[in-house]
Parts: structure tokens; sequence; C-alpha cells
């Protein structure tokens, strides 16, 4: 493992701990990432002995400002473009009731023993006389191999101790696309509850690195195996399952979501708009009905959907932001691409779409492609021909009519101006009338063409003119 540590900040730690008689290890992801030859920023160094004395001292050689965090017993320092980490090596118990464990010094078997999976207990040593000897206790390296996420001591002593390890399982197996040991599993499912002494926000924080994962299906099919799911995102999984009435079903809801899901995965990284992915059809299951002569309808799923969003992301900690009203958007707009890709596209259709969807309009039209999750190979073609005929049109329409963000040519404060108003239920309705009038193309989006059908509108309302137009 020498060839690992060549960079000159191994040989500063190295020279560090044999003037002082201490042992040192790089350990955890700086050297599972060594062997997935991934690249590493961050560098855990765990001694046997005083970790924050051995970090202002690295401190020193390596001219870095050194943070230091009592409660944890841990300090940090940045060098070049490397970020380490320095804590004693200890072992830990727990209490049932807490995630913060009884901390005591302890050997760096201890401190392997108490990590949380095997690949992140790999430790290689800093020290002169066995420099770059990987020790490797639990057959971390095996499991590397193998594709594993298996943890060292009893999984239900670890997850009891840690709940949120059972999401850090998860989360890791769909990052790097690898099993969960069977024991492993069956402790996530039987210690499930106890994520509930976890904050929100840490839990969240681990969904969120689930959905950013190249294929976030897979930590999803284990949430949902294992019971998580239902704990800390029970309306997702509410879409699960088939009903069948009279020989008609419809399709499971939760699959649905994770392929459209996956789809918008190989199109962009943007958090909100996988959110958008996964919360699309969030309301089908409280919209459901089944009608005699139809079979199963969910009327109006996109617009409860839109009002579960808020809920949603209050519940889950997310930002009540602009990226949570982004998602609600895109889930109250994500059928309107889909009824225009199946009939005859009109311009007023499209302009419609553009003026509600705004510079939002790519995004949803991502989406709706990714929505498309037939199995049909003539179906899947007919749509996506049918969308780029959208696309298409949405492009024409934009060029001509500028409807994006659209911002009336006329506003409210003109027509009060000509017709001598004050704020009032009129002004709203000639503004309306003006909105619509563009929309369904009987005007252009001109100040000229708007300020006339001002004047024919107010007429119509029994308005007098007082100024011809306004300043």
């Amino acid at each position: 493992m020498k060839k690992n540590l060549e960079h000159p900040v191994f040989k500063v730690l190295a020279g560090i701990a044999d003037e002082n008689h201490i042992e040192a290890y790089v350990i955890g992801g700086y050297v599972r990432d060594i062997f997935l030859k991934r690249p590493s920023k961050d560098i855990d160094v765990v001694v046997l002995g005083n970790g924050i004395e051995f970090a202002e001292l690295a401190g020193k050689h390596l001219k870095s400002k050194v943070t230091v965090f009592k409660n944890f017993g841990t300090a940090m320092l940045k060098y070049r473009d490397l970020e380490l980490e320095f804590v004693g090596a200890r072992k830990e118990s727990y209490r049932a009731d807490s995630r913060k464990p009884i901390v005591e010094n302890g050997t760096i078997k201890d401190d392997q023993l108490r990590r949380d999976f095997t690949i992140n207990a790999l430790a290689i040593s800093l020290n002169k006389e066995n420099f770059g000897q990987l020790v490797d206790p639990f057959n971390g390296v095996e499991d590397l191999n193998n594709k594993l996420i298996r943890t060292p001591l009893d999984a239900e002593i670890t997850f009891s101790d840690d709940p949120l390890r059972m999401m850090r399982a998860i989360r890791f197996a769909t990052q790097l696309n690898f099993k969960i040991d069977e024991q492993a599993l069956a402790a996530i499912a039987k210690q499930k509850e106890r994520i509930s002494i976890v904050s929100k926000e840490r839990v969240t924080d681990e969904l969120n690195k689930i959905i950013l994962s190249p294929v976030p299906s897979i930590g999803f099919k284990y949430l949902f195996d294992t019971g998580l799911l239902h704990i800390i995102f029970p309306q997702m999984a509410n879409l699960f399952g088939v009903e069948v009435i009279n020989g008609k079903g419809h399709k499971d809801n939760f699959y649905h979501t994770l392929q459209v899901l996956d789809n918008i995965c190989e199109v962009t990284e943007d958090l909100w708009l996988r959110w958008a992915a996964i919360l699309h059809d969030i309301a089908k299951p409280p919209t459901k009905r089944f009608e005699e002569n139809h079979g199963w309808t969910f009327h109006g799923h996109e617009d409860k959907g839109a009002r579960m969003v808020p809920q949603i992301f209050a519940q889950l900690k997310l930002p009540l932001n602009e990226k949570m009203k982004f998602v609600q958007k895109l889930v109250q707009l994500h059928l309107r691409p889909i009824v225009l890709a199946q009939e005859v596209v009109t311009d007023s259709a499209v302009r419609r779409v553009l003026f509600d969807a705004g510079e939002d309009i790519e995004s949803l039209m991502l989406l709706c492609n990714a929505d498309v999750t037939t199995k049909n190979e003539y179906k899947i073609k007919k749509y996506r021909n049918n969308f780029e005929l959208v696309k298409q049109k949405l492009k024409d329409v934009e060029e001509r009519d500028k409807i994006r963000n659209w911002q009336p040519p006329v506003s409210g404060n003109d027509i009060m101006e000509v017709f001598g108003l004050a704020a009032g239920k009129e002004v709203g309705m000639i503004k309306n009338a003006i909105r619509e009038a563009i929309l369904e193309g009987e005007i252009t989006n001109s100040p000229d063409e708007a300020l006339a059908f001002m004047l024919r509108k107010g007429k119509e309302f029994g308005l007098t003119p007082v100024t011809k137009e306004p300043k």
C-alpha cells in the first residue's frame, strides 16, 4: 500500500508519529476509495492517544490552521487540496435512547470495531516500522471485491447502537451498486423503528444522497423491503400495490415512480428535478377511484399532489423555499405536455403551458419524457416522437409570442390611469381578459394590440377613457 501514500502529507504525519512514539493510521473512506480507484480528498487519521494534540503538531509542521471539536474529541485541518480529520482510537458503548456513545480510549482494533461497515474499517499504518501495512481484521477488502455491505460487529448491535447506520448501509449500497449482507438486511428490518431517535435532518440528508446516486431505485427498493420507507416517507410507500376489480387493474405506482426517477437520473443531476419525479404521482392513492365502464381513474392527482408537496417538504425538513415551489410547479403541470403529445397541438395550448411553466419549461419536458415507462416499443416511439413535435412547437411559439416569464404589456396601473379607476374588480377583469386574449391568440403579445383590446373591453364594461394612453 506504500505507493498509495506518496503524497508529502503522509511523510509529515509519519515523522510526527515516530518522533512522539505514537501509533497512527489512515482509516476509513480514504483507504476504501484506494481499492475502489476513486479519488478522495478527505483523510481520516486515527492515533493511539490524543487526536487533538496530534492534529496540533501536524498543524505546526504543515503551517495549517487547526479547528478543534472538543465535544467530539476531533480536530481538522486543511492542507493544499486535502482535508484531514484526527481522532484518538476509541471504543464506544451506547444507551438505548440515544445515538451519542459513551467513549473510552481504545486500541486500533477497538476503533475499527466501532466503524459502521467492514469496507469503512480498513486502516493503513503510518509508522516507520510498518509504514503502508494494511490492517483489515474484518475482511473488508474481500467485501469490496464481493461488492458487499457488512458490519464488523453483529448487525443488530450496530444498527441498534446508531440507527442512522441503517440509512448509511442503504446509501452506500446505492452509490456503489453493492448488495447488503443478508444478516444486515434482516437487522435493518428488525431495528427499523429505532430510526425515530435520529433527527429528520440526518435521515433526509442520507435520503438525498440516495436520490443523487446514479440509480436511486436500488436504495428505494431496500428502504421499502426493510420497512424503513413506511416510517420515514409513508406517502411514497403508499404508492405500492395493484388493486383489481372486475378483472381490471392499474399499474403499480411505486415501481412506476422508481422507473421515472431512474429515467430522469440519466439526463439530470438536479436534486429537485429528481424530487419532482418522486412526487409527480404522489397523490394517486388518495385520488384512486374505480368507474364501472372505464376502470381505474386518478382524476385531479396532479392538483392534490401539488398541494401535498409543502406538507411533505416540511415533514422531511426539506427547504420550504423556491426549491419546494419548483417541485410543486412540476407536480402540478406534469400531465400538460403529455396531453399535448396525445392530441393535435394548438398554439393556444402551447402558450398556456409556456405561460404556466415559465423558465422551468425545459425541466417540465424532461420530467414528461421520463414519465413514459411503457414497455410497448410502438407506444414509446410514438410518445417520444410526439414530444419532439411538442418541443419544436414550444420553441416556435416562444420565439414568436415571448410568453415565457410573461409580463403583461398593459399593467393594472395603465388600466387605472386610462379609465380613471381605483384598484378594484374591474381592473382585474380587464387584466385577465387581456391575458386570455393573448394566450388564445386573439391578439399578439404587444403593447399596441393590448392597449387597443383594453379600450374595447373597457367599453364593454361601460367605462369611458379619461386619457388616450398611459404615460
